[in-house]
């Protein structure tokens, strides 16, 4: 029976969540399974893996070929490689302890990638919420810039028609300013009276001579 190692899917329809089996080759893919060896969830950023490594590399020493995705990841999580080191103890290559010490120190410089990885992205993360924060607050400056202008601008304005209102009541206080020497010139005249009192005696000093 030919065995392969792939991915089953599972999950939300457009959040997909993959099992890692060992399947019959000619077993459909959702269909039955031999054993699940781990999960793989591609929504989070890196990635999520869980894999139980003993028993994908005991499926490995069986002759379980995995498909390309399924290749990706027992390589990501070191499946390949203990594999391979395994090959070398049959063989006489190297010690259980000096492959173990290997898969240790190759496990640990992919976990410091990893973490350096989650780093970045967090980094990157707090960066752009930093920038929409920065974006937000110059918009929020420049609504209460622009509600400012407005209210100046309004105020301005009723200024500017309060003055207008008034402009025609000073006008009338200057025509009746300009015509107070009116007043003057009726006062002026009344020396004609006195100029008719004069003349009274001479009209009298006529009529005496008419009658003598």
């Amino acid at each position: 029976m030919s065995v392969k190692i792939r991915l089953q899917r599972h999950g939300k329809k457009g959040k997909p969540f993959y099992w890692v089996v060992a399947a019959d080759a000619r077993s459909k893919r959702d269909g039955k399974y031999l054993e699940k060896i781990g999960t793989y969830n591609p929504n989070t950023n890196p990635a999520t893996i869980d894999l139980n490594l003993d028993s994908a590399v005991k499926w490995l020493h069986n002759g379980a070929q995995p498909t390309d995705t399924a290749k990706a990841i027992l390589s990501y999580k070191g499946a390949l490689l203990k594999h391979h080191l395994d090959g070398g103890i049959r063989k006489g290559a190297l010690t259980q302890e000096q492959a173990d010490a290997k898969l240790a120190a190759w496990l640990e410089a992919k976990s410091g990638k990893v973490d350096a990885k989650k780093d970045g992205l967090t980094k990157a993360q707090a960066d752009a919420k930093a920038k929409a924060f920065k974006a937000e607050q110059d918009v929020n400056a420049k609504r209460l810039a622009n509600a400012a202008k407005a209210e100046a601008d309004a105020i301005a304005a009723e200024t500017a028609v309060e003055v207008e209102e008034e402009a025609p009541v000073a006008e009338v206080e200057v025509s009746e300013v300009e015509e107070a020497p009116a007043v003057e010139a009726e006062v002026e005249e009344t020396p004609a009276a006195e100029v008719v009192a004069e003349e009274t005696p001479a009209a009298e000093e006529n009529n005496e001579e008419a009658q003598a």
